[in-house]
């Protein structure tokens, strides 16, 4: 292959990606009209946009500005968080099948719910959201602090690493889990709150709970932003990257911080997400390929999308009930990464 023919592959890479950005964009667009206008009350855009711009304390006003467009934007914002915490945690742990669950957010995020409701009475999204995300954080950090424990295969430079980082994760999760079934055994209003919030829904939730959250999530994707240069030189393994001047260790420890900002944020607003971090970076990979700055990119972009028409699904499957979108998320999510594994050959990071 000569240099013109790398430098025309390398253009019609570059194409394809933003190609596939533009695409998500508009994807996204598509899914905020339906989410504001499909649901137990069909509107109309026009009725949508009248309620937005002057709203007048009509019924369709109220649904609107109260109901859906916080919904809307939240889904957008967690679907963010989803997407690049699943892409910063395959980068980490070099696994293609890493989820950000490994660090033990989902079930920090679960024993702080459990708790909250058990020993200090709490029944609202918006008084436990803050215990959701202190608990995600915590376990986070227990996890890194064990899997950097001790010297063991780390290397010069790191003070952990993928395999150490995983092991750890998965301990701690199973050891939390034990606890959160033992507290909603004994304690049936712990069950009957933890048993809605596990499911994971954006139902009810409102601007409170987006503002509790957002700041956590625009800071993780700043971060995330910042360190993707740096995870393209990782994935080279840790003595090349060290050679070009990346502190692995470092970098190691931003990136979880980032997941834990953006998961733990992401798992308190609406509570564990199946598949969306765990699939999507993975599609987006394929489009992509190696490069994490476009992994990262895209993911961020997909996730919302999916999670806006999952939703939307979860509104009119059973209507005029709902179903979780969490539930609807692992239906859709299940089959097709079923199918992904199958036809698709999935090789170490």
């Amino acid at each position: 292959m000569n240099t013109q023919q790398a430098a025309m592959i390398s253009r019609t890479s570059s194409g394809r990606k933003v190609m596939s950005a533009c695409v998500l964009v508009a994807l996204i667009f598509v899914g905020i009209v339906i989410s504001m206008t499909v649901g137990s009350n069909r509107l109309s855009l026009t009725t949508v946009l009248n309620a937005l711009l002057e709203p007048d304390g009509s019924f369709e006003s109220l649904v609107v500005t109260q109901q859906r467009w916080p919904r809307t934007l939240l889904l957008i914002v967690v679907g963010t968080a989803l997407g690049t915490a699943g892409a910063l945690m395959q980068a980490l742990t070099r696994n293609p099948l890493a989820d950000p669950g490994i660090l033990g957010v989902n079930a920090g995020a679960s024993l702080a719910v459990v708790a909250s409701v058990a020993l200090f009475g709490l029944s609202s999204i918006s008084s436990y959201v803050w215990f959701s995300f202190i608990g995600a954080a915590f376990a986070s950090v227990a996890v890194y602090l064990i899997g950097s424990a001790g010297t063991g295969n780390a290397g010069a430079g790191s003070p952990t690493n993928p395999s150490r980082l995983t092991l750890a994760g998965v301990a701690i999760t199973m050891a939390i889990s034990a606890v959160v079934q033992v507290m909603i055994l004994t304690n049936q209003a712990a069950f009957n709150e933890f048993r809605f919030w596990a499911a994971g829904s954006a139902q009810g939730r409102g601007f409170n709970v987006l503002y509790a959250v957002l700041g956590f999530i625009l800071f993780g994707v700043f971060i995330a932003i910042a360190v993707t240069p740096a995870l393209n030189a990782m994935a080279l393994g840790d003595a090349a990257s060290t050679a070009l001047g990346v502190r692995v260790g470092v970098v190691r420890g931003v990136v979880m911080l980032a997941v834990t900002l953006l998961a733990g944020a992401a798992t308190a607003a609406i509570g564990p997400i199946m598949f969306v971090g765990l699939a999507v970076p993975f599609l987006a990979r394929l489009i992509a390929g190696a490069d994490w700055r476009w992994i990262v990119a895209l993911s961020a972009l997909a996730a919302p999308t999916f999670l806006l028409f999952a939703d939307v699904l979860a509104r009119i499957i059973v209507a005029p009930n709902e179903v979780e979108v969490g539930l609807v998320s692992a239906l859709i999510g299940g089959p097709i990464f079923v199918w992904i594994i199958r036809h698709s050959r999935v090789t170490a990071l």
